[in-house]
């Protein structure tokens, strides 16, 4: 049996007159529990205010199908007074980490006992406040390590195929260019008529230009890949095919090879054909270098767009565009949207610049993109999901709007979204704390309003930031 004794060893319990805590413990159930058993179970109801004699237990909490330690109960101590006062499900997970001497009070006499002594409700309250700030501080890290690790994902998605063209560009790139070397070196060795090569040299430039500024006509690319073929074919170029697509790439016309290659037509040598395989490695080489300069160009942007995203090396208040943080969200989200996801952007370029926290307001655009992805992926209506983006000036604020045309939100939870740790996803896959960050960015960082309206097939959200 629990003696006042033991009570006396936890502070809160000192304020408590000696018949209160007789009370106490004629009405404390007692549990033993051996190390490794798990007391609670994340998503359990309530069952009761426990007091911890002896032993220690882990808390825990499921992210992303794993548990995750938030904390311990060292003993002399007491849990389980949030869920008595909320009657919300029990968030976290409780498991012995060795044996536990356990007392448990039904959550109707824990009240009585809470309410029947001020100095006692007090303490306990006070006891709440610290605790929910220590699990809503850790849970609010956790949820900006989930969405980095999110765009993270994504980034390296997105680097993945500029990288391998890079790699691969420089890779065929260095074959490609000894060879030119060998055919320059041959044809340097014959008798060379300096016209004649001048006229190579200009053809090849033009080829050069055509491939720097292609006119993305397949339809015109494969005519004229076909007409080159035949013309070396009937030239007899071994393996023509190989040569045709880079001689299309560069614009090259059956009648101007002919013309080219007339004084060699009767050569024995290499040299037959040698200028036609020198101006198709050429191309070939000129494309690489392009292929590769895009993917330079595409790793440079992304990382840019992180950095940019972060605010690196930039004061954490300062003049912001703010087309520029949700383009370079939408730029690291871009993964998401191969599914078959658009995105419509009707921006207010005219926007003035605002005094902002540009890395905390990136974190709205990517907590508002990715809930309206994630609902976009249960469900949407028309003929396809669609994210809508706007911006414009009104009323002395800068507006902000993220709408999709998924399922809605439904009735019933409407007036919870912004709830610390209510979430809709499954367990271990939300924590709840995402449209709560957004609010608190929005309103108490930023001094501005966050609303929302939704029905079937419209979702908006709407972000008010002051001018």
């Amino acid at each position: 049996m629990l003696c006042v004794e033991s009570l006396l060893q936890i502070p809160e319990f000192q304020s408590l007159p000696r018949k209160r805590l007789d009370w106490i413990c004629d009405r404390a159930e007692y549990i033993q529990l051996p190390a490794g058993k798990i007391l609670i179970k994340e998503g359990d109801l309530p069952r009761g205010f426990f007091i911890q004699l002896s032993g220690q237990i882990t808390v825990s909490r499921q992210s992303n199908g794993t548990d995750m330690p938030i904390g311990r109960h060292t003993s002399p101590s007491f849990f389980g007074e949030i869920q008595v006062l909320t009657e919300d499900l029990v968030p976290v997970t409780l498991t012995a980490d060795t044996d536990v001497d356990l007392y448990r009070l039904q959550c109707v006499d824990f009240l009585d006992v809470l309410h029947s002594c001020r100095e006692f409700e007090r303490d306990i309250f006070r006891t709440v406040g610290q605790r929910l700030r220590g699990l809503e501080s850790f849970i609010q890290s956790r949820e900006k390590m989930a969405a980095l690790g999110t765009l993270s994902a994504g980034l390296a998605h997105e680097l993945n195929n500029p990288a391998a063209a890079l790699v691969r560009s420089l890779k065929d790139l260095q074959p490609a260019m000894l060879e030119l070397q060998r055919m320059n070196l041959v044809y340097g060795q014959r008798q060379v008529d300096d016209d004649h090569t001048q006229e190579w040299l200009e053809l090849r430039d033009r080829g050069f230009e055509a491939i720097a500024h292609p006119d993305n006509d397949p339809l015109a690319q494969g005519d004229r890949e076909d007409a080159l073929t035949d013309w070396l074919e009937e030239y007899g170029v071994e393996d023509a095919w190989k040569i045709a697509g880079p001689l299309a790439a560069g614009k090259m016309e059956p009648a101007k090879l002919d013309e080219m290659t007339g004084r060699w037509r009767d050569d024995s040598t290499e040299l037959r054909d040698m200028g036609l395989r020198w101006l198709a490695l050429s191309f070939e080489v000129m494309g690489m270098l392009h292929s590769g300069l895009d993917g330079a160009n595409r790793i440079s942007t992304l990382v840019q767009s992180m950095k940019s995203y972060s605010y690196m090396d930039r004061a954490a208040q300062q003049q912001i565009n703010i087309h520029d943080g949700i383009e370079d969200t939408l730029r690291l989200f871009a993964f998401k949207f191969k599914h078959g996801i658009t995105v419509e952007r009707h921006y207010n370029q005219n926007l003035p610049k605002i005094m902002a926290f540009g890395s905390e307001l990136n974190q709205v655009w990517t907590n508002l993109i990715d809930n309206a992805v994630d609902a976009l992926n249960e469900h949407f209506v028309g003929d396809s999901p669609k994210i809508i983006i706007r911006t414009c000036e009104k009323n002395g604020y800068l507006r902000v709007e993220v709408e999709d045309n998924g399922p809605g939100i439904p009735a019933e939870i409407k007036g919870r979204l912004t709830e610390p740790f209510f979430t809709t996803k499954p367990m271990g896959q939300g924590t709840g704390l995402g449209l709560d960050v957004v609010q608190r960015i929005v309103e108490k960082r930023h001094g501005g309003s966050l609303f929302y309206e939704s029905v079937p097939g419209r979702t908006s959200f709407t972000v008010l930031l002051p001018l």
